[in-house]
């Protein structure tokens, strides 16, 4: 489950305000010659924001909130400057914006008047003003979210001085409703096929947003994270529930609306229930302990605060959300890989101990010598092992299904084949240790013959380990690590075979026959499972 944030990371958080409505009248476009009445508005939305817009002849420099530097882009379009206005209409006190409240609120000097301008989620804003067409501003602000616009509400009263102590009950109550302004966020280019990449993955992407309902609705739609029969609930209806009955709908909730911090906690314990992997993104403070709480917390690089990237597991430094689905891309990857390693490994060094062991009880003799076991194990062993690590990313990967939190590194088969390799390394090095020793004069031509089977076999079943498909069918050698790692270790075998160094290991000279015949039992174990991979009995479980 990949619980995301919707804005910058679903969305570009590039925020255009595009329609506006001034209380009683009707929606207008945001253009260079709005109606008084919306450059009233637009004039009262710039005064009660903290960001700021720098403008050159080639682009627009926004800094802070989108949402606050949409409506001064949008207030200069109108020859309404930010620092202008402040200058004519200074500020006596602000109270921040939080995110329970879902409000920001400040006292401006205008006009020999002491003005409070509220602005907010509507549907918080609303409940506070005591004059103004609500209802009105309801259905419009419904039609304005449908079309995927958020939508910001703005308020305001005359008081006579700024209180000695000023709080939210005594500044955002008994407002007098001004208007909506609606920007539209569009969603990355990307999110749509990350999204879609998920699903096929077996991942569920969940959005969660601090947005209207509906507006995160028509984004998740358009995404493709809200489908049919999917849920939209918002962070009160959530309140409203216990633990059971979220346990029993959360698998249908793909989007979460005006939620708080203790919300996305809630969320991800209810799927941690459902023994689902859970990750969570967050840039706040107050979304720390979610962050923590979730198996994989992911906070925000671009905007998250230094308390969210701490408590977090990984930083995601675009805040994109197509970023995390090629994390997860490249994490599934490297545990594919870590897979073939360890089987790779263990099968070639249980094939040596049953080698060594079998040997002892049937004939008394060791098959091959400490010096030439280490030998294999430095060279076949070790170098393959390392180029295996690096074999690119599978193009099926993420059409496998999840591999569940109760899942060892052995399940899916790999533990009985690494035991049959095993097996079947033994038995063809046994087998070359017999014919070494009859047809090469004794134990020293049967352990080099031994020696040449094990070693070789090892370093050609390297191949067989990248992938449970056919070698052919991803191409033999394709990688390049792998290529120069086995060459490396062919070469030093021969070295040790054919040059003076041989009688430090006690290997001798065989008839070319004997070579030959170790260079087909060497070629057994790729034949064997080329033909178990074509038959469907080694694969990967695709969704």
């Amino acid at each position: 489950i990949i619980c995301s944030d919707k804005t910058g990371t679903l969305t570009q958080n590039k925020m255009t305000l595009t329609k506006a409505y001034f209380d009683g009248g009707e929606i207008e476009e945001i253009s260079s010659t709005c109606s008084e009445n919306i450059r009233m508005l637009l004039k009262y939305g710039t005064l009660c924001s903290n960001g700021s817009v720098n403008f050159d002849a080639e682009k627009e420099e926004h800094i802070g909130d989108p949402t606050e530097t949409s409506i001064i882009a949008a207030a200069h379009k109108n020859g309404i400057e930010k620092d202008e206005l402040f200058k004519t209409y200074p500020r006596l006190f602000e109270l921040p914006f939080d995110s329970d409240r879902k409000l920001m609120s400040t006292i401006n000097s205008v006009d020999g008047k002491t003005l409070v301008i509220v602005k907010g989620a509507f549907d918080m804003l609303s409940t506070r003003c005591v004059k103004g067409d609500i209802e009105k501003a309801k259905k419009i602000t419904n039609n304005m979210s449908e079309d995927a616009l958020r939508v910001l509400a703005i308020a305001y009263k005359e008081i006579e001085s700024v209180p000695e102590n000023p709080t939210s009950d005594s500044l955002e109550n008994d407002l007098i409703f001004l208007g909506l302004v609606g920007m539209i966020d569009p969603p990355r280019p990307e999110a749509k096929e990350a999204v879609a990449l998920c699903r096929r993955a077996g991942i569920k992407p969940v959005m969660i947003t601090g947005d209207h309902v509906i507006t995160a609705s028509a984004i998740a739609k358009e995404l493709g994270i809200l489908l049919e029969g999917d849920k939209a609930i918002t962070g009160s209806e959530l309140d409203n529930m216990t633990d059971a009955e979220l346990d029993e709908v959360v698998q249908s909730i793909s989007v979460y609306a005006r939620v708080s911090p203790e919300n996305k906690i809630r969320i991800v314990k209810a799927w941690q229930r459902k023994g689902q992997v859970v990750s969570m993104t967050g840039d706040g403070v107050n979304d720390a302990p979610a962050l923590k709480a979730a198996d994989i917390g992911c906070a925000m690089g671009i905007t998250g605060t230094d308390v969210a990237k701490g408590a977090a597991d990984i930083t995601l430094t675009d805040d994109n959300f197509a970023t995390i689905v090629d994390a997860v891309r490249e994490g599934r990857g490297i545990y594919d890989n870590i897979k073939k390693v360890v089987g790779f490994l263990l099968g070639t060094n249980i094939g040596e101990v049953i080698t060594v062991f079998v040997a002892m009880l049937l004939w008394h003799q060791t098959p091959l010598l400490s010096m030439q076991l280490l030998w294999i194990n430095l060279v076949t062993d070790s170098l393959p092992a390392i180029a295996l690590g690096m074999e690119n990313v599978e193009n099926d990967i993420m059409d496998r299904n999840p591999k569940p939190k109760t899942e060892g590194i052995f399940a899916g088969g790999l533990g009985i084949r690494i035991v049959l390799q095993g097996l079947l390394f033994a038995l063809l090095t046994l087998i070359g240790f017999y014919l070494g020793k009859k047809y090469a004069g004794g134990l020293e031509g049967g352990q080099t013959m031994a020696f040449i089977v094990l070693a070789v076999s090892q370093v050609i079943h390297s191949f067989n380990m990248r992938s449970d498909k056919s070698l052919f069918k991803i191409g033999p050698f394709t990688n390049k690590k792998l290529n120069l790692a086995a060459l490396s270790s062919l070469a030093l075998v021969l070295i040790v075979l054919f040059t003076p160094i041989r009688v430090a290991f006690e290997l001798k000279t065989l008839p070319i026959e004997l070579y030959l015949i170790a260079l087909g039992l060497t070629l057994i174990p790729t034949v064997l499972m080329e033909i178990l991979k074509l038959s469907g009995l080694i694969k990967h479980k695709n969704r």
